[in-house]
């Protein structure tokens, strides 16, 4: 297995030529929770420990990289939004409505944008596998960080 590990999150500045990185998206290795080594500038980059987000190995429809947090896009539908998320998660029964096992892994949750998201089965979260990312069209169309109102209820 191949997967390459990746964390990215946002530069703070503390010397006066990194000015312009302020608040920019570094990637990385995780050094550790304020620091992110960056192969490309071959430098450790302080960073906002908020805003930390892991790689989940996966890429949208388009080639993009899906990082935790991610507000994807599926169906090419704006009001079909959901959450890139690590963490534990429910394997519901479609047809019973029954919890039948819990994993531990990437998926999404969905945003509630509009009635049908609201509704059951569509609130459910799902695994964030390749074949679902082909299967819904998804697309990466911005992260919690810097679209936040992407989250918000209609």
């Amino acid at each position: 297995m191949d997967r390459e590990i990746l964390f990215k999150a946002k530069h703070e500045h503390v010397v006066v030529a990194n000015k312009d990185l302020e608040g920019q998206w570094v990637e990385g290795l995780l050094w550790d929770e304020d620091y992110i080594y960056s192969k490309d500038l071959e430098c450790e980059m302080l960073i906002d420990k908020n805003t930390i987000c892991a790689y989940t190995g996966l890429h949208d429809k388009n080639g993009k990289r899906i990082w935790e947090n991610d507000i994807l896009m599926c169906h090419d539908n704006p009001k079909d939004l959901v959450k890139a998320v690590f963490g534990e998660f429910n394997v519901i029964e479609v047809e019973s409505e029954e919890v039948i096992d819990s994993v531990i892994g990437w998926h999404y949750e969905v945003i509630p944008t509009d009635a049908l998201s609201k509704c059951e089965p569509f609130c459910y979260p799902m695994p964030l596998t390749d074949f679902h990312i082909k299967a819904n069209k998804t697309e990466v169309i911005g992260n919690m960080f810097d679209n936040p109102e992407l989250l918000e209820e209609v």
